[in-house]
């Protein structure tokens, strides 16, 4: 019983940290399977990571921030 609480615990501290890292970025990256990552803070980051996959980088429409 003790570990699935710690495992449900470690669980929700993970997305609620993923989620957060995500949307800050000024970028954000569309793959051709549907998938959306706002975590990139330059244009040449996000289109190094689409590499292969297919799909675009657009400026973040929430507004992200730049890394300081």
């Amino acid at each position: 019983m003790r570990t699935i609480a710690l495992v449900v615990t470690a669980l929700a501290a993970l997305s609620s940290t993923t989620v957060g890292a995500r949307a800050e970025g000024s970028w954000c990256m569309y793959d051709t399977k549907g998938t959306t990552n706002c975590g990139f803070y330059s244009y040449e980051q996000c289109m190094a990571t689409l590499s292969g996959l297919g799909g675009s980088c657009v400026r973040n429409p929430n507004g992200g921030r730049s890394r300081d």
